[in-house]
């Protein structure tokens, strides 16, 4: 099956928002509202099957002047370990590179995918900039189960 790697539209909010909802309720990732999602359209690519349904998604948030993280990773599950996963994150490096970021980490329970893309575990204490953004105002904070990975960019 062909699948098409691009920058995701507003068209495309709707249906990121009920793929990661899904992904939430099984305690996948955390949820996003639909008004975080449009405010972050241009942080997300998506892969898109060639009858137009959402195969999967994912986003570069900048965290810092030289910090990104990779965020809201989800594949269909029909698909995963054909490398959507893996495409998906290296737009985001791509992305990172031409914005003259320098490190990228995630916060996943899916520590085996990112240490196959070149993360390392670190503690989130060498994340403080995520922490005081976005991590304390989660309702997992501050006993978040998530592991925090690192991983140098070229």
């Amino acid at each position: 099956m062909e699948l098409m790697l691009r920058k995701a539209a507003v068209a495309d909010i709707k249906a990121i928002h009920a793929m990661l909802l899904q992904a939430a309720q099984s305690g996948q990732l955390l949820p996003r509202s639909l008004s975080q999602l449009y405010n972050h359209t241009r942080d997300f690519y998506v892969l898109m099957q060639g009858d137009g349904a959402l195969a999967g998604c994912c986003a570069l948030s900048v965290v810092w002047e030289d910090l990104a993280e990779i965020r809201s990773l989800y594949v269909k599950e029909s698909l995963r370990g054909a490398g959507c996963g893996r495409r998906l994150v290296e737009a985001c490096f791509d992305d990172a590179a031409a914005l003259g970021i320098r490190r990228a980490f995630t916060l996943t329970y899916k520590t085996g995918f990112f240490s196959r893309l070149g993360f390392d575990e670190v503690g989130k204490d060498v994340l403080p900039q995520k922490i005081w953004a976005d991590c304390i105002h989660c309702p997992k904070f501050p006993d978040c189960d998530e592991v925090a990975m690192l991983r140098s960019l070229p």
